[in-house]
């Protein structure tokens, strides 16, 4: 079974340098190159299937961003905000050395996306934005903001995989098998009064500035997040699970209507947000990249 390779580049933050793990698949002299980019507590092997689907057409990376997986975590907890994942994301096409890039992005990754692709002289050729969009329900901010930056302490991997799907049932039917091959590289092995077990690869500090924005950021911000949506010249599908909490139906008609007027597809018994794990969800992206 084809394999990544785990690379890291070194960006800059406030305080110095940090350094961005990035998992790489394929041959590393293809030209083209396909970057997937995870939510917000999440990280690169999310998209193994989609990766192992699509390395015979791309060289495909999958990075952690900064403060989870294998990344190292920032000193200033506020450095996590999506425009400096977005200065991260140059640093890491400058170390590729990617003339044309194509881009999925779950969630948080969609909107680094969005911002990257709205940059006068942008690589991105298409964009996938999965159940994500300028408009984010308020609903969605709060249940996020419920978990976000906890730390637990699992004494095996089947009962951090329980405690992840508690908090994950937007993510629709999956097999155990598969729920297990998503929940094992979230965590990593640690020791509780002795005890060993695991915890998760992600900084609590990621919820500093989520927890801090108010009402009147989440509207200027939806203002401006508008503004770079309408900006977008590049090919644009738009991901949208039939119930999400996130991605309103508005949002969604909105952006097929204005914009890139992004191609919409909806999968039916999906939350926030789609896997895509399976192989109908997997197809969808594939033709879409692959088309003319």
């Amino acid at each position: 079974m084809t394999e990544p390779r785990l690379q890291h580049v070194q960006c800059l933050d406030s305080r110095g340098l940090h350094r961005m793990a990035y998992w790489e698949w394929g041959d590393a002299a293809n030209p083209e190159v396909l970057l997937c980019v995870h939510g917000l507590t999440r990280q690169g092997r999310d998209f193994d299937n989609l990766a192992r689907s699509m390395v015979d057409k791309y060289r495909v990376v999958c990075p952690d961003v900064v403060g989870r997986g294998r990344s190292d975590w920032l000193i200033d907890p506020m450095g996590y905000a999506v425009p400096h994942y977005v200065a991260d994301m140059v640093c890491l096409l400058a170390r590729l050395d990617a003339k044309g890039v194509d881009w999925v992005g779950t969630s948080m990754g969609g909107l680094i996306g969005l911002g990257l692709a709205s940059l006068e002289g942008s690589p991105l050729r298409k964009l996938v934005l999965n159940d994500v969009g300028p408009a984010i329900q308020p609903q969605a901010l709060r249940r996020i903001g419920s978990y976000v930056g906890q730390t637990a302490f699992w004494p095996t991997l089947d009962a951090a995989a329980d405690a992840a799907w508690a908090l994950s049932q937007g993510f629709g039917p999956h097999t155990r098998d598969e729920w297990l091959a998503l929940t094992a590289p979230q965590i990593k092995p640690t020791t509780q009064d002795g005890e060993p077990g695991f915890t998760a690869r992600c900084d609590p500090g990621i919820a500093v500035p989520f927890r801090a924005v108010t009402p009147e950021m989440v509207a200027a911000g939806e203002a401006l997040l508008w503004q770079s949506y309408d900006r977008l010249r590049c090919k644009t599908l738009l991901l949208r699970g039939a119930e999400s909490d996130l991605l309103s139906a508005d949002t969604a008609a909105a952006m097929a209507q204005r914009g890139p007027r992004a191609q919409l597809h909806e999968f039916a018994g999906v939350g926030h947000a789609p896997t895509l794990v399976h192989a109908d969800q997997i197809e969808v992206v594939r033709q879409f990249l692959l088309s003319p």
